[in-house]
């Protein structure tokens, strides 16, 4: 994928005295006294600020927080915690700009931050008015935030349409280029993990991977579906039974290819979907008509564990169990640990996943963790988000 970058700027010695907006994703969660209560975001985006001070850039932050009502400001919905924090980051002071739309006031070498820039009128149907507006503040936009990649939106598309230069910040890079690495130039074999709750909500996205992977293993009450397309009992397990040809027809187009989609063959059941819940492993032909699957076994574990050792790219999408509860969080872990084993290239994205990477300390042998959220299962999806067509677009232009 061709796109500027702000360090190919950087490198031309094309930043220094300009006005750059950068487009960051600084949506933290905070508690109830509005105290920011993880901050990954905000520190993500820090390089990105770091390398448009010192090129001697004029720098404008921006982000969206939480679901404001546009025209109505709320103090709940106020980016000054997360200015509080970045300033902390950064070393000084980071000043917050309110009502900024009609201009704002930034010397070279200094940042501000602008407002939650969802409360202005237009921004989520990417009003072109406002799109211009927002372009004119800027000689240089710089695209940074992956997780709202897949929004057309006037702080994200609009403006990169109308800016003098678009660009990608080095956090969109990384995405782009993991991207990349992992679907459109793997190393073989490619193996994809999908697991979640239902096979509806991610019906296109095994589709898709299903036209591309060496393998394609399914987890969770997705893997319940596809037991069931395979004449499997799942007693009182979730699944998704008006699913069950969908499954089956991914399950022959994979093997159509001479690929496979791993079946479990012995799974961890219990009486009732609780912590304290007495776990039982049993061969899948043997669940009873009262059993809820909750993890994958120990045996279908190993033999994962296996295929993810021996694979040259791995995607990782879902935990394969309910590993929240800890008898039946033992699949989900095999299967992150061979992961983190693995040679592969792996790339990792969505919420429950980046939550099991916390769990067993694997970050830093994850190829790539992806904070993209919706983002990354679009592109998992095959679609082209809006981000990129408009950065290559640009790209094409210059």
């Amino acid at each position: 994928m061709n796109v500027l970058r702000l360090t190919d700027l950087i490198n031309q010695g094309a930043v220094a005295g300009k006005r750059v907006f950068i487009r960051a994703d600084l949506n933290v969660p905070q508690d109830d006294a509005g105290r920011i209560t993880e901050d990954t975001r905000i520190r993500a985006s820090v390089p990105a600020i770091r390398m448009a001070l010192d090129a001697g850039a004029a720098v404008m932050v921006t982000s969206h927080l939480g679901r404001p009502t546009e025209g109505e400001f709320k103090p709940e919905d106020s980016l000054a915690p997360v200015a509080e924090r970045l300033g902390e980051l950064l070393g000084f002071q980071v000043p917050l700009v309110s009502n900024w739309v009609d201009g704002v006031t930034v010397a070279p070498g200094h940042v501000v931050l602008l407002e939650n820039c969802r409360l202005n009128k237009g921004e989520k149907k990417n009003n072109e008015e406002l799109a211009k507006k927002m372009a004119a503040l800027c000689d240089i936009f710089v695209h940074d935030a992956f997780g709202t990649a897949h929004r057309a939106e006037a702080s994200t598309y609009g403006i990169a349409q109308f800016a003098p230069v678009a660009c990608a910040g080095p956090l969109l890079a990384a995405e782009i280029d993991a991207i990349t690495k992992a679907l459109a130039q793997p190393k073989r074999p490619l193996l994809a993990i999908v697991a979640g709750s239902k096979v509806s909500t991610k019906l296109t996205i095994l589709k898709a991977l299903a036209e591309k992977v060496d393998g394609l293993i399914v987890g969770g009450g997705i893997a319940n579906t596809f037991l069931l397309a395979m004449g499997l009992p799942i007693g009182k397990s979730l699944a998704e039974p008006d699913l069950v040809a969908e499954a089956k027809a991914v399950i022959d187009a994979m093997q159509a290819r001479g690929a496979a989609v791993p079946i479990p063959t012995d799974v961890v059941v219990a009486q009732r979907f609780a912590a304290d819940a007495p776990a039982t492993v049993k061969a899948v032909a043997d669940v009873g008509a009262d059993d809820l699957i909750l993890d994958i076994g120990p045996g279908t574990a190993a033999v994962l564990a296996a295929q993810l050792k021996a694979a040259g790219t791995i995607v990782w999408n879902g935990p394969v169990g309910v590993f929240e509860f800890e008898a039946f969080s033992h699949g989900t872990e095999a299967v992150a640990r061979a992961i983190a084993q693995s040679s592969a290239f792996s790339i990792a994205g969505g919420g429950d996943t980046l939550a099991a990477i916390a769990k067993y300390g694997i970050e830093g042998d994850v190829g790539y963790i992806s904070t993209g959220g919706g983002a990354f299962l679009e592109v998992l999806e095959g679609k082209t988000l809006p981000a990129f067509e408009i950065l290559s677009r640009r790209a094409a232009q210059n």
